[in-house]
């Protein structure tokens, strides 16, 4: 990616980080009372465990034959707290309220301050992008902290998540690392909100993901070219405190990889074999003890391992598929030992159902699509095996990943049954009926979010019903006909990326010159544009009318079959009424009633940057209980027309001239905008967001 390289400030002197622990100290003096951040009781165990770089030479470089390189965060000016996790605070014992009052914490949480047993590093991993190695990466932005030991008392559920006994602390976007390359190590208030936001909400709709304890915000600029179209703007630095048992990835595996036959980069602890055998002793015996202790001999450890890595992966990318979540970037970098969600960039929650959807606009091939995700998690899971061998046998690797596909499925319809209320019994035709419902919405254009939401509404049919079947059927299709997308809409979406002509031009070149094609496109990309083509000349041909009772044709359809079905579930039982209520709560504690859309992160997003953090705060609130519908809590902040707080009015006035401009633009685009409840389907604005 392309940055304008930004004044970094003054020179900055590297020295080795026991002297500058020492010196942190005492500068302090004695002050063990003064922050909750200062009583943490850190255990680093990563870094006594695993090879560190015995280096601490200042830039990006090369780095051999370690796992972890210390470094040294670099402060912000005037750091401060744009929001706070209190629920992943408490993981590491701390009171969310305590943290936000103290004066000390937000230079602690974003590395301007060193807490006392936090040892700063950064990661050394290597990854294959969109498919090809790339070589040595590593935390560009991120540095570890170091490991928090878990609170007495901790809930049980998460020991059982988590049976290191520790939480690793990270924060992102606190300057240079051996592994920035050209960039800055520094995030700023878009990214880092949205990761911050994204978090916490996978956490309470029950994805395995990393945590992110807080949002801090500074005076300290850097440039950024937003949408890389030559219009760089300064931006404010921020971090991100992350929370996980670890940050090591398949890529992490990967820096021992031979040179690749395509791109020709190997890893950059290639040959040092000792070091991969190190590792996966270190994440068996911290992660998966079980395994540890139940496979005494270790080849079969190591493939139990890999099958549970591969039940992980396969569980969590079910759920997202199931939330309609799509992660953008779905590197080997990117993907947790752990099978937690991790690294959150060009995410995005799916909003009209399409299958196709992508939601990375870097991501012009749709590699990493919403439908795609499961057979890129897979072949990531490839990659990781290769990464074993020869502590993974090839062939015992092989049989594990023959499992995937059984395991995916399990989970995926195990997840669907409970969005759709099939409790009771399982039946052969589920799978057809959950194909049916995703190709209604497909065609009708719903919202993925609202429309599954909405199923709990659909009754059940009894005995004695006071309407008729098809009057029932009616009200239910006008429910779901609300959540469709109109004609406008579909046109909008059905519009191919390609030019007729230069698809024209493809499709002739495919036929004549296969070589040249093959380099600059691929049958895929023209199928899809090909298919968007054809629905727009059907929908053109179509006027509003018509289209309205196509859908309730379509709807009512399988309204009808879900009803059948519905009817089988209180077949033998004896309390209906029992029944009919649990599925309606286990549905409506399924089927969110609200997910981080973009237009709601862009709204808090545009608030930050002004300075008013409310919104950011009252969208945590709201995401904490994703499934409830919170009285007062329905509509954005700026709805009631209330003044901003006094730190949004300072941050405000310290806006730079060079900023008004923009500011004033941003002021008078929010403000144009008609406001929308936080469940509702996205406002037409919403189209125009890109995330890259």
């Amino acid at each position: 990616m392309a940055y304008l390289r930004p004044r970094l400030g003054p020179s900055r002197i590297f020295v080795p980080l026991r002297l500058l622990a020492t010196a942190g100290m005492a500068d302090m003096g004695l002050v063990t009372s003064r922050s909750p951040l200062e009583r943490l009781d850190f255990d680093n165990v990563a870094l006594r465990r695993l090879p560190l770089d015995p280096s601490e030479e200042p830039g990006a470089r090369a780095v051999k034959g370690a796992c972890f390189s210390r470094v040294r965060p670099q402060p912000l000016a005037a750091p401060r707290f744009v929001a706070v996790s209190r629920d992943a605070l408490a993981l590491l014992g701390l009171n969310g309220e305590e943290v936000a009052r103290d004066p000390l914490a937000p230079e602690y949480l974003s590395g301007s301050r060193i807490m006392p047993g936090s040892e700063p590093a950064a990661h050394c991993y290597c990854g294959h992008q969109f498919g090809q190695f790339a070589g040595q990466l590593g935390d560009g932005a991120a540095c570890y902290l170091g490991e928090v030991k878990v609170p007495p008392g901790q809930d049980p559920e998460l020991l059982r998540e988590n049976p290191s006994g520790r939480w690793e602390m990270q924060v992102k976007g606190a300057g240079l690392t051996p592994y920035s390359r050209q960039a800055d190590g520094r995030k700023v208030l878009r990214s880092s909100i949205r990761e911050f936001l994204c978090s916490e909400v996978m956490h309470f709709l029950g994805v395995p993901t990393t945590r992110a304890a807080c949002v801090v915000t500074s005076d300290t600029r850097v440039v950024r070219d937003v949408y890389y179209s030559g219009n760089p703007r300064n931006e404010r630095c921020s971090a991100v405190v992350r929370i996980a048992p670890t940050f090591l990835r398949f890529g992490s595996f990967e820096i021992f990889k031979q040179a690749d036959e395509h791109t020709g980069r190997q890893g950059p602890s290639y040959g040092r074999d000792e070091i991969r055998g190190q590792m996966m002793d270190y994440v068996i015996e911290m992660f998966y003890p079980d395994i540890q202790r139940d496979h005494p001999d270790r080849v079969e450890r190591n493939v139990a391992f890999f099958r549970e890595v591969t039940r992980r992966t396969a569980r969590v990318v079910a759920q997202w598929q199931c939330v309609g979540f799509c992660h953008g970037v779905l590197n080997t970098d990117n993907m947790s030992i752990l099978g937690l969600t991790l690294d959150y960039g060009p995410y995005g929650f799916m909003d009209r159902f399409d299958p196709d959807f992508i939601c990375n606009a870097s991501d012009n091939s749709g590699r990493y699509s919403y439908q795609a995700q499961p057979a890129i998690c897979r072949w990531n899971l490839v990659k990781l095996a290769e990464a074993l061998a020869p502590e993974l046998p090839p062939d015992r690797a092989e049989a594990v990943l023959s499992e995937y596909l059984g395991l995916y499925n399990s989970f995926y319809l195990e997840n669907m049954r409970r969005k759709l209320g099939l409790l009771k019994r399982d039946e052969p035709e589920d799978e057809m009926l959950i194909t049916e419902l995703l190709q209604t919405m497909h065609n009708t254009g719903a919202d993925f979010t609202n429309t599954f939401r909405g199923l709990s509404r659909i009754s059940c049919p009894t005995e004695g019903e006071s309407e008729e079947e098809e009057e029932l059927v009616r009200k239910a299709t006008a429910l779901l006909l609300e959540q469709c997308a109109s004609l406008e809409e579909l046109k909008a979406a059905n519009k191919p990326a390609m030019d007729p002509r230069e698809l024209a031009m493809l499709l002739s070149m495919a036929q004549s010159n296969p070589a040249l094609f093959q380099m600059i496109s691929d049958r895929t990309t023209i199928s899809r544009q090909l298919e968007k083509l054809s629905k727009l000349k059907d929908l053109t041909e179509a006027g509003p009318d018509e289209l309205k009772t196509k859908q309730a044709e379509d709807w009512s359809r399988w309204i009808t079959r879900y009803r059948k079905r519905l009817s089988r579930e209180l077949e033998g039982q004896s309390d209906v009424q029992a029944v009919q209520e649990e599925r309606v709560r286990v549905m409506d504690s399924t089927n969110p009633r609200v997910v981080l859309r973009n237009y709601i992160a862009q709204n808090a997003i545009e608030a930050a940057e002004k300075g008013d953090f409310s919104e950011v705060q009252r969208v945590l609130k709201v995401l904490e209980k994703p499934f409830s519908s919170q009285p007062g809590l329905e509509f954005p902040a700026w709805v009631d027309g209330g003044a901003p707080t006094k730190q949004a009015e300072r941050d405000e006035g310290e806006e730079e001239e060079d900023d008004d401009d923009q500011q004033q633009e941003a002021a008078s685009k929010s403000t144009a905008r008609i406001p929308v409840p936080y469940d509702s389907r996205p406002p037409a604005w919403a189209r125009e967001i890109c995330v890259t």
